[in-house]
């Protein structure tokens, strides 16, 4: 029996935030996790031992350039996503805000089908509308179950589920492990085709303050990583990815940039190694 050949992994920013429900500037993000990605105070490889500088299937790819409305925006993302899965790679997407999994999403899911994703936030994102914006950066989950653009959503972190989104994890049969439930390295059996979507929130804003929403409760750096890499240990295949919500206007010495190229380095080591 011969190996099957890896897939390149293609890294991929989204630089759109014209979504975000309370504060700008999370479309600043790619550039800044790829200035941290090169600071001198760190080097190139993960934890799991890829050199991120020098493998040749890890393409560092620029950003989607992205123009006119959010419905044209959010097509040009999807048939970006789409381009890059056709030609073999997988993609890590650097955004932006959260409102761009929906479009990552429907360009996994025209591909791969019973599509698992695994989301680390906050929040549910699971509004049907926020301030009446069906397309808010609080609605992503809602609009890709709605479609069935997935056939399970796992939730981790989560510590702000008010009334509608509690109704909406019961109407899309959402598995949420709510923040208080949280028990370290501990994640729900997955298996197949997976997609992972994190939310940099998701961390306790000591150490992640670079964000928009400050939820106080959240996982730690290293808890964050460990469940990170627990997905190298599970049958499945990771997809794709993408990696949301750092806002540099709001980070501290950069602090929260370095940890986004972190767990960017761990989140792709792990998809190169499934």
């Amino acid at each position: 029996m011969t190996d099957t050949p890896r897939q390149p992994i293609a890294i991929l920013g989204v630089p759109f935030d014209e979504k975000s429900s309370y504060l700008r500037g999370a479309a600043q993000a790619p550039a800044a996790i790829r200035e941290a990605f090169h600071c001198p105070s760190s080097n190139y490889f993960s934890e799991l031992g890829v050199d991120f500088q020098q493998h040749p299937d890890i393409l560092h790819a620029g950003d989607i350039p992205l123009h006119g409305d959010t419905l044209a925006q959010f097509e040009q993302i999807t048939n970006a996503i789409k381009a890059r899965i056709t030609a073999g790679q997988r993609v890590l997407a650097l955004g932006g805000d959260h409102s761009i999994t929906y479009p990552l999403v429907r360009a996994a899911a025209g591909h791969y089908a019973n599509l698992t994703i695994l989301h680390f936030d906050a929040h549910g994102d699971l509004y049907d509308r926020l301030d009446g914006d069906p397309l808010s950066h609080a609605c992503p989950f809602a609009r890709i179950m709605e479609a069935g653009l997935a056939q399970r959503l796992v939730q981790v972190g989560i510590r702000t589920l008010n009334a509608h989104q509690r109704e909406q994890v019961t109407r899309f049969g959402v598995e949420c492990i709510e923040m208080k439930d949280f028990q370290p390295r501990r994640l729900p059996d997955l298996s197949g085709e997976v997609y992972l979507s994190f939310d940099m929130d998701a961390l306790d804003p000591a150490f992640a303050p670079g964000v928009s929403h400050y939820e106080p409760g959240g996982l730690t750096t290293r808890e964050a990583i460990d469940l990170i890499h627990s997905l190298a240990a599970m049958p499945i295949h990771l997809i794709g990815a993408d990696l949301v919500e750092l806002n540099p206007v709001r980070d501290s010495h950069g602090m929260t940039a370095m940890t986004a190229a972190k767990l960017m380095k761990e989140i792709a080591s792990v998809m190169y190694c499934r």
